[in-house]
């Protein structure tokens, strides 16, 4: 099986020349075509054709297909459905504000976390992607767009910390300045709150933003949305998060999905402000997507819980809906292209 060409650093690059008898400047001419998004050996245009033809049968260059698109006509939101080489289906998307262009990226195909709110876990996890899969979605989507893609955030289908290596030789090749350059401050890593992988984070201090996907403060609600606080509970997930922020100084984001009648009480509001003490947080309330599937409905005191923790001194953000006419909630459209034959599952 040839290795993936896409997914491998500079270095790595320079060394397989060497191997090959190349001079090292051509390790920057294939990753420079790689990071610009060739989908083949062929548009390697200053390389010889003999080396194209040896990196051809070393090497595999695959690149995502687009499989559907959606913009939305209320706010430009783009979503895209790329189609992976072993048919599997996932999803990434373009959201434009003020201050530059977010890519949301997915990093699994599917999900096994089990969160009772989201689409993307709908039939489990398939597979990890690979880094190279992870970039093309930045790569395909800054192209097909014509958007300069200025901001990433891994919060679209799976749970990065469950492919964390894959994930952070992705951060490296994007971030590399011979590549997309994409400051690291500019990149946001979401969890539903598998602590292991913070503390692994914490000891590389990237100063990228780490997002916990909180959505309640308290074990048993959270153990009834989300199935991993069986295995990371809440108290624990509250621990490591002050512990990274000791240890990296980057302040945490919280996911809070508002779901009407379970975690949007007064008491929940406390309890998150009390948790978070110490710890300059910031709480982004999210108005939560309406998924056929689930009998779970937006909160109806989103307003009042916003003031309720501004009123106790915690910094909260009620997140702008985008994208509410393409099924922009994670993994709605692969969910549809599954149902109408497409695979994804």
């Amino acid at each position: 099986m040839r290795e993936d060409i896409r997914s491998m650093t500079l270095e790595e690059l320079a060394a397989a020349m060497g191997e090959l008898g190349e001079p090292a400047f051509r390790a920057k001419q294939v990753f420079a075509w790689l990071h610009r998004g060739a989908g083949s050996f062929a548009e390697m245009s200053d390389i010889s054709k003999p080396l194209r033809q040896r990196l051809e049968e070393r090497w595999e260059l695959s690149a995502l297909k687009e499989a559907r698109k959606q913009v939305s006509q209320m706010d430009g939101t783009t979503k895209y459905l790329w189609e992976l080489k072993d048919g599997n289906c996932i999803e990434t998307v373009l959201m434009r504000y003020r201050h530059g262009n977010t890519v949301c990226i997915s990093s699994q195909v599917g999900c096994r976390m089990g969160c009772a709110f989201c689409a993307s876990t709908l039939g489990g996890k398939v597979r990890d992607l690979r880094p190279s899969e992870m970039l093309e979605q930045v790569l395909f989507t800054q192209a097909g767009s014509g958007l300069e893609v200025s901001n990433i955030v891994l919060m679209g289908i799976g749970e990065p910390m469950d492919n964390l290596d894959n994930v952070l030789r992705f951060l490296e090749l994007v971030n590399h300045p011979q590549g997309m350059n994409i400051g690291m401050r500019h990149i946001s890593l979401s969890t539903c709150g598998m602590i292991p992988g913070i503390r692994r984070l914490a000891e590389l201090e990237l100063q990228l933003t780490l997002s916990v996907s909180l959505h309640a403060p308290d074990s048993e609600t959270r153990s009834r949305l989300m199935p991993v606080n069986k295995a990371y509970d809440v108290e624990e997930l509250f621990a490591a998060c002050h512990s990274y922020f000791k240890k990296t100084g980057r302040r945490i984001s919280f996911e809070y999905a508002m779901i009407d009648g379970v975690n949007d009480a007064d008491w929940q509001a406390d309890l998150i402000a009390e948790k978070l003490r110490g710890m300059p947080g910031h709480v982004n309330l999210i108005p939560l997507n309406d998924v056929a599937e689930s009998p779970l409905k937006p909160s109806r005191r989103t307003r009042r819980f916003q003031q309720r923790l501004e009123g106790l001194g915690v910094t909260a953000t009620v997140r702008r809906s985008l994208g509410g006419d393409i099924d922009a909630s994670c993994g709605q459209l692969r969910r549809k292209a599954m149902e109408t034959g497409k695979k994804g599952l």
